[in-house]
């Protein structure tokens, strides 16, 4: 509200604040909102809620239908007293895309304007492509655009979520080497240009708290770490409920942070050469775990292995991954002490209760703050999440602001 206040004031042509437009805008911008929290409302149900005179609700629902933006949806029938029409939000206001990148496969997942998701999509990109990354992309996007029954050019905001992140002085992606083709310095305009979407670019693991804080473990939490370990290993920082991206966009990335146990890095272009990563990434986990005869294909399946080995009474693998992690958090969180620390990634999760409780009694001893450890409880992929809600929350800015 104070937003769209301070806009008018600034044009002499535009509305003033507490005009009967700004008023009549806050009012359907609150009903939106609600109807988006509560699910289908009555005229009478939104009128208490909102404080608003029945007169006055049923002007702002013939509005909202008018616009598009409510459908009537049944009624009260079956309640005490006499059928009442429901309204909810219309599902087919607007659509949206969340994607989540790497090196060797894109994922898509499409949500109309409520959130609900109506397709997803998984694209393999093996090798190293060096080109064509707008046109993998749109690929991508279209498949699961046709899955949704919809054109790609229907949809309002597209956010993809990469390793690394943006430089806000240069607009390239930095932090990323091992992702080809995405070090363009017009990348973001290629995209856009590409793919004739709004497109947005987000860190991928900043994306994973954003869908913790929202619909995860973290909700309610004001200041907390998500760690993030699957090939590489990075961290979202949240303080003050509020993303922490640094000067560079580079706040969290804490793969390359020199640790005990691995070689000093100098150069950070070459990928696991030291640091955390060479620590606890997944090239790690599997050279661990063969060390400690356990075959594996994948960091995921080693440390299942892991996991089942602890439960038959050898426990060394798990408990040297366990100290490894604990040793990259111990730095973290004595800088940051956080409420919350959260493990995420395919390998965390692989370890489940057994690894969060060893490196829970691993942290006690290496740090003074001592931070809640729990996992990740956002289902399927959290980064895929996180950026559906990033652009779910620019595409309902823009639609509930300009009907």
């Amino acid at each position: 509200m104070m937003t769209t206040g301070q806009r008018g004031s600034h044009h002499g042509n535009t509305t003033q604040p507490g005009t009967p437009s700004l008023l009549r805008a806050i009012n359907d911008r609150a009903a939106l909102e609600l109807l988006l929290d509560q699910g289908p409302l009555s005229r009478s149900q939104l009128g208490t809620l909102t404080g608003l005179s029945k007169p006055t609700a049923s002007q702002l629902l013939a509005r909202l239908e008018n616009a598009g933006l409510v459908v009537p949806v049944g009624t009260t029938a079956g309640r005490p007293g006499p059928g009442a029409q429901l309204y909810e939000i219309n599902p087919d206001a607007a659509f949206v895309a969340g994607l989540d990148v790497n090196a060797s496969r894109i994922r898509v997942a499409v949500a109309d304007i409520t959130g609900s998701v109506v397709a997803n999509y998984r694209l393999a990109t093996p090798g190293r492509q060096a080109t064509g990354t707008v046109d993998r992309v749109r690929e991508a996007v279209d498949a699961a655009a046709e899955a949704a029954g919809l054109d790609r050019g229907i949809l309002r905001q597209i956010v993809i979520g990469t390793p690394g992140a943006l430089d806000p002085a240069t607009g390239k992606l930095r932090y990323a080497p091992h992702l080809p083709g995405w070090h363009s310095p017009r990348l973001l305009e290629q995209l856009t240009e590409g793919l004739g979407v709004p497109v947005a670019i987000e860190n991928d693991v900043n994306l994973a708290a954003m869908a913790e804080q929202r619909v995860g473990a973290a909700q309610g939490v004001e200041d907390f770490v998500l760690l993030w370990v699957e090939d590489g290993v990075g961290a979202a920082v949240v303080l003050a409920g509020r993303l922490h991206r640094g000067h560079t966009g580079g706040a969290g990335e804490v793969g390359y942070m020199p640790l005990p146990g691995a070689p000093l890095l100098r150069n950070v272009r070459r990928e696991n050469s030291g640091g955390f990563q060479q620590l606890a990434g997944a090239p790690a986990v599997l050279a661990l775990a063969r060390e400690h005869g356990l075959s594996a294909r994948t960091a995921k399946e080693a440390v299942t292995a892991a996991v089942a080995a602890a439960q038959d009474g050898d426990n060394t693998v798990l408990s040297v991954l366990a100290h490894r992690l604990a040793t990259g958090l111990a730095a973290i969180v004595a800088v940051v002490d956080p409420q919350l620390v959260l493990l995420s990634g395919d390998i965390p999760l692989a370890g489940g209760e057994e690894l969060r409780s060893l490196v829970q009694e691993e942290l006690t001893g290496l740090a003074v703050p001592r931070p809640q450890l729990a996992l990740s409880t956002v289902p399927g992929s959290p980064v895929v999440v996180g950026a559906t809600l990033a652009a779910l929350a620019t595409a309902r800015e823009s639609v509930f602001s300009t009907y």
